[in-house]
């Protein structure tokens, strides 16, 4: 970090110095003064005014960018930049004629009218926040450029896990114990069991191909894992979907809700004489996943896990919404493109 912070103090120098120096020669060619009489004074007091220049128009800037962007109103923010230049202009200028004809009691005679040398330190002070701007510009596309990769890192990742936590010992082990006996006790679900078994695989697998997905792609393939989970639970919970909208054609991530429902088989019994009783509500701002609390000793707390659900969403600046009581357990999941 200091080489980086030197090399750009070092840039910054010298950069300046030759901006100056380009000032200093424009402004002896413009008052048609000799180049060498006093050559160093008249360097470093255009430096001096350079670098002061320097500084307030970044601290501009900063404040420009903060308050008022370019995403909030174009034209409002050119207005306040030529303002905020012009503020800067006439108060360096007051000052440096304050410095130079009362403090260093300078003869003000042959020296140029307030207006030309405002014009002048306008004409010095464009180009700079201009630079600033142009280099604020680039490192907020580069910062984007970076978010971005970072985000699509994290959705790779998210995949990663979902498809790692879904082909997993547990999920394969009891699946296969399933299609064992129905081999033996009804080959007809047997059969229905392997092809609703292989659909689940195949769209977790797709997954890596698209990193959202409509609710109507992700319904139907909510439908091979709930028959999965019928014929491994049998009348042990209920499954209800609530369609108060139609938005079907909207999108969210993928596996979202076949992972929000085999959180609530992990952390909660489901037999015969406790029904787990599960419900998915689809309205115009969220889709609902929704169960009754009955908490099991042997939850196994392995898994993706809500947690990752939420940041995926947060990829989006999408916020999830938990409510947790002594009797339900409620996640409300906002559409990624309404």
């Amino acid at each position: 970090m200091k080489k980086i912070d030197i090399k750009n103090l070092l840039i910054f120098f010298f950069s300046s110095l030759i901006y100056a120096l380009c000032q200093m020669l424009f402004s002896i060619i413009l008052m048609k003064e000799d180049l060498w009489k006093n050559f160093h004074i008249q360097l470093s007091a255009h430096y001096i005014v350079i670098f002061t220049m320097c500084i307030a128009d970044y601290g501009l800037l900063v404040f420009l960018n903060k308050y008022l962007p370019y995403s909030k109103n174009i034209l409002l923010r050119i207005v306040a930049g030529l303002t905020g230049l012009t503020v800067i202009c006439l108060v360096l200028l007051w000052l440096f004629n304050y410095l130079i004809y009362d403090i260093f009691l300078v003869s003000k005679e042959g020296t140029p009218s307030f207006l030309i040398k405002f014009a002048f330190g306008m004409a010095a002070n464009i180009p700079i926040l201009l630079v600033f701007e142009l280099i604020y510009y680039f490192q907020s596309e580069q910062k984007a450029i970076a978010d971005s990769e970072k985000a699509k890192r994290k959705v790779l990742l998210f995949q990663h896990e979902t498809l790692r936590s879904q082909i997993n010992p547990h999920f394969l082990f009891n699946s296969l114990n399933v299609l064992s006996s129905l081999i033996y006790i009804n080959p007809d679900n047997a059969n229905k069991f392997t092809k609703a078994l292989s659909k689940t695989y195949r769209y977790v697998l797709s997954l890596t191909r698209q990193p959202v997905v409509s609710v109507a792609e992700e319904l139907d393939a909510l439908d091979s894992y709930i028959f999965l989970m019928r014929m491994r639970f049998e009348n042990s919970f209920t499954f209800t979907i609530d369609k108060i909208a139609d938005n079907e054609r909207n999108e969210i991530i993928p596996l979202t809700l076949q992972l929000l429902i085999e959180n609530a088989f992990k952390h909660n019994m489901a037999t015969e004489e406790s029904l787990l009783n599960i419900k998915i509500t689809i309205d115009s701002d969220y889709i609902t996943v929704e169960n009754n609390v009955q908490p099991s000793n042997d939850a196994d707390k392995g898994g993706i896990g809500l947690k990752y659900i939420t940041r995926q969403y947060k990829l989006y600046a999408k916020e999830i919404i938990v409510e947790h009581t002594s009797d339900m357990f409620i996640v409300k999941i906002p559409y990624i493109q309404p």
